[in-house]
């Protein structure tokens, strides 16, 4: 058993999140389900992509983004010489909705708690959302239209990458092209996503030393004494 005074590694973290999405029944998602849809991918990758929940083959398999829309998502991540090994790949629900329909709010809220879990362990630069309520998960109230493809900031202060989702441009033609000009923006936003990064640690880092060492007070007659038979010591 893991000493609980230890902090765990991003590896054991993220098995135990796995295992706990795996048995949950917060939601009535878990009723319908036949597997859950932990995520997968690099644990060490700075690239954390968040789609909307399972479909079909990902309730059959337990693996995120296996069917067409997972297919075209390999296919962006080819272009800029990437592969779903570079990166961490998950959902906000993990479980699939009947239908495909869309996540109903208590059951993200259900979920929430696991993504954030996965966030901690994975510490990734930069989050890509994948389609509307991914996006609206870390930046609310933004429009897919208006801020896709471009590096965002969230109210949490990750670094965001919204991207449509790889299935809108399944029905939607004329998305693929938009989907593909993107991904080429991405590599650039993870550069400037570290820079920022490491900007902030080193300013954090100069606050630190700057401040003023708690200060010296006065000597008293016992210290001086102390003093005084140390050095003729």
């Amino acid at each position: 058993m893991d000493d609980a005074s230890e902090p765990l590694s991003g590896a054991t973290a993220m098995a135990q999140i796995a295992d706990q999405v795996r048995g949950c029944v917060l939601c009535p998602l878990a009723a319908t389900r036949t597997l859950a849809v932990p995520g997968e991918g690099n644990l060490l990758s700075d690239v954390l992509l968040v789609g909307e929940g399972p479909g079909a083959r990902e309730d059959r398999t337990g693996r995120p983004f296996v069917g067409p829309a997972g297919e075209l998502l390999g296919e962006l991540l080819a272009a800029i010489g990437w592969s779903r090994e570079d990166v961490f790949i998950t959902n906000v629900v993990k479980c699939r909705p009947p239908g495909n329909r869309d996540p109903e709010p208590e059951e993200k809220s259900a979920c929430a708690p696991y993504l954030e879990a996965q966030e901690r362990a994975l510490d990734p630069a930069v989050v890509v959302t994948l389609g509307r309520h991914s996006l609206q998960r870390y930046l609310p109230g933004a429009r897919i239209g208006a801020v896709h493809g471009r590096l965002r900031r969230s109210f949490g202060g990750q670094h965001v990458f919204p991207m449509y989702h790889p299935a809108a441009a399944l029905h939607q033609a004329s998305l693929r092209e938009t989907l593909f000009r993107d991904v080429r923006g991405l590599p650039a936003a993870l550069l400037d996503a570290r820079r920022a990064l490491d900007d902030e640690r080193a300013a954090s880092i100069q606050v630190e030393a700057a401040v003023d060492p708690e200060p010296i007070r006065d000597a008293t007659a016992d210290d001086t004494e102390q003093m005084t038979l140390f050095q003729e010591h």
